[in-house]
Parts: C-alpha cells; structure tokens; sequence
C-alpha cells in the first residue's frame, strides 16, 4: 500500500509511502489519500489528523515519471479540493515540493524538521499549481512571499519557511512526526465542538471556493506543457531542484 492509515489514539496518521519516489503522487496513490481522508473524517475516535511522508522526505509532489493524474472532482491529488471538519497537521521531513507543498498547505498547520524544503519546483517543468497552491500559500504567507515563491521556483528552507509563516514549528531532524503527534493530542484534548467550529468560520472567510475554480480553469489551460514537462523530468532534465532546459 502506498498509504498507511495510523490511529494513535484520537490522533490520526495518514502516511504517504513510496520512499524510492520521494513519495511522489500517481493517481493510485491520489485515489489512496482520498479514501484515507475520507476514513479520518468518518472516524469517531479520530480527532486531529496528520499527513506525512515515509522515508525521510514529505512529498516531491505528482510523480513526472509516472505522470497519469486526472482532473478528479476531489483534487488531481486526490483531496485538496475537499474540506474537512477536523483539525490536520503536515509533519514535514525532506522534500514538501511542487504538488508536495501543496499537500501540506492543505492542512491547518505544519511542523517542519530542520531539514525540510519547501518550493513550488514545479515552475521548473511547466507544471501548474492545480491543488491549492495559488490560494492556500497566498493566504498563509501574503501575496508578496507566494509570488516569490511561485514565480521563482525557489527552495525554501525550514527555518526561512518559519520566519514567513509557511510552517508553524521547526524542530530537530528526525522529530517532525513525534512533535506532531504531541501537538494533535493538545488539540484533541479541548472541547472539540469549538475547535471544529472556529476552525470552520475562519476557513469560511476565506473564499476559497471561489479560488479553487479560478485555479482550475488556469491550470487546464496549460496541462499540454506540464505535459512536456514531466517528458523532460524523465528524461533527466532538473533533478534536485536544478534548472531544466527549456524544451516544452
């Protein structure tokens, strides 16, 4: 399985597993997190649920070699057009790039090791933000900080992505996950009626219906180059992050 599903107890543990791609995201993996946040939201003695990645990284995003994800109602990556009742943490190791990033922006908050990267390296290959992305990072760190990011394809790290509010802790490497958890189990710990009510007016203020569409309608108009773009990553072209030649 390339999704695991974890209670510990009130705390649910949704982890990517596909380590030999730095848990890249095809469609099967995508259907898998659906169904894995589907089953956190339907869990009764699942109060606050936490994505990671095994393996040492988060997530390189959708997988350039293996490149068949689908316009899904739910998300190319299976969840992010969802919403959620719960709180959702991202324990982020390693790479949380491209569709990576988006993935952890769709939870409510992210504790990142001191070896996290953040970047959206899809600027690298013509792939377009389509999970969130142009939204959720524009709301958590302002328009200024999302541009630059989105524009320049940079890598981020933790302790900068800290400084901007991209990541909510920075602890030692290897402890992303454990101070998750430590954190789920404070907020499942209060009244959850609240938690789950505040949570949702302030996600209500935000619009990000109307968001969503107008990233999807953009980023359809451009799938043939991401198209070329995942050609060109399998082919070899910008590994870790380097530049690419422009070929597509």
């Amino acid at each position: 399985m390339a999704v695991h599903y974890e209670l510990r107890g009130e705390v649910a543990v949704i982890t990517i597993d596909r380590p030999e791609r730095r848990n890249a995201i095809n469609r099967a993996t995508a259907m898998s997190l659906h169904d894995a946040w589907q089953r956190f939201e339907g869990d009764s003695d699942a109060r606050v649920g936490i994505l990671t990645g095994a393996g040492g990284s988060f997530s390189a995003g959708a997988d350039l070699k293996d490149f068949d994800l689908i316009d899904d109602p739910h998300g190319f990556l299976g969840f992010t057009r969802q919403h959620g009742s719960k709180p959702t943490i991202a324990a982020v190791s390693g790479y949380a790039v491209a569709g990576g990033l988006e993935i952890a922006l769709w939870c409510d908050m992210r504790v990142a090791s001191e070896d996290a990267v953040f970047g959206c390296f899809e600027r690298r290959f013509g792939v377009p933000l389509v999970d969130g992305g142009t939204q959720r990072l524009r709301h958590v760190v302002g328009l200024g900080r999302a541009l630059d990011m989105i524009l320049t394809g940079r890598a981020v790290g933790a302790h900068e992505a800290l400084s901007m509010g991209l990541v909510n802790r920075v602890v030692p490497p290897g402890r992303a996950l454990e101070s998750a958890v430590e954190l789920a189990r404070e907020i499942a710990a209060f009244p959850q009626s609240t938690v789950r009510s505040d949570r949702a007016a302030v996600y209500d203020g935000l619009d990000l219906e109307t968001g969503l569409a107008a990233e999807r309608v953009h980023g359809l108009k451009v799938l043939e180059e991401a198209a070329g773009g995942a050609s060109n990553f399998a082919d070899g072209a910008g590994r870790h992050g380097d530049g690419v030649e422009r070929r597509c």
